[in-house]
């Protein structure tokens, strides 16, 4: 991607130097935290993802907003904190613009910055769950560690592929903002034998809103030759078919709750070619 280091964005909250512990609330879940929950659903033939959808948790404890110790960084950790500061204010500046044509005015999401484990307002998240979106504190969370697992084990290097993962977790804060994610909460709980159902189709609207913001760096040439296509690899690697495959061998498609690597992929494509977050309804699509 064609961007310039700079400095570290004012909507970062560093806490990289910081623990913490305590139940769980209605966490989206990154790609690592998925495989670890579908390999344990399987092995007890049980849903376990409704344990973090707030169904069956635990009450939430709220995130402390105490000033964590300063951090140490690599080099290139820190050229890695500058480059999620330029996704995280350049998607947030993008949504800015597009949600009050709905009516909707954009208020910006927090990143937080974690080794380890944290603290959230939806409880205590590791990092093997990978990077998720909490809709009690409006906040994204990610260690940045993640990205190596990212491209070592996923298959999915370069930067836009590492941009696609920020922005997927933003767009579950347009739907919060939208007041979809609340929604699509009550009709699980309305209709649980649809539950993970409705949850690919969330899924599959934040992998298509990420590719809005993908549009429009695409209309601002902050694109090299080959980021569309790292992209499109990043969303496809983290389908569950794939997921599961990797973990169990085999594949469940009555687990899925983030949809099939083909389904991924094409959504996040869609919302690349349209820039439209209109055209990403998932929920009245036979597509998802």
């Amino acid at each position: 991607m064609r961007w310039t280091p700079g400095g570290e964005s004012s909507n970062i909250e560093d806490r990289r130097g910081e623990s913490g512990g305590g139940g769980f609330g209605p966490l989206h879940f990154g790609i690592g935290g998925t495989i670890i929950i579908l390999v344990l659903s399987l092995l007890f033939h049980r849903n376990l993802f409704t344990l973090f959808d707030g169904s069956g948790a635990t009450s939430s404890v709220a995130s402390t907003d105490s000033a964590a110790p300063p951090a140490t960084e690599s080099a290139a950790e820190h050229r890695e904190v500058q480059f999620v500061s330029f996704v995280l204010d350049d998607a947030q500046q993008t949504w800015a613009k597009i949600l009050p044509q709905e009516g909707i005015t954009y208020q910006d999401a927090k990143l937080v910055l974690f080794r380890n484990g944290v603290q959230s307002g939806c409880g205590q998240a590791e990092t093997e769950m990978g990077p998720f979106y909490c809709p009690v504190d409006e906040k994204v969370y990610i260690d940045l560690g993640f990205y190596d697992e990212l491209r070592d084990k996923f298959g999915a290097p370069g930067e836009f592929a590492q941009a696609y993962v920020l922005a997927h977790e933003l767009g579950h804060h347009v739907q919060r903002l939208e007041g979809i994610d609340e929604r699509m909460r009550r009709m699980q709980k309305e209709h649980p034998d649809q539950a993970n159902e409705l949850s690919v189709k969330l899924e599959l609207q934040a992998d298509c809103y990420a590719g809005v913001w993908g549009h429009s760096t695409e209309q601002r040439q902050l694109l090299d030759p080959g980021d569309i296509q790292a992209g499109l690899q990043a969303a496809a690697s983290v389908g569950d078919d794939r997921l599961q495959k990797m973990s169990t061998g085999h594949v469940s498609p009555e687990s899925f709750t983030h949809g099939t690597s083909a389904q991924r992929e094409a959504w996040f494509k869609r919302g690349l070619d349209s820039g439209d977050p209109k055209a990403c309804d998932t929920f009245s699509s036979n597509d998802a």
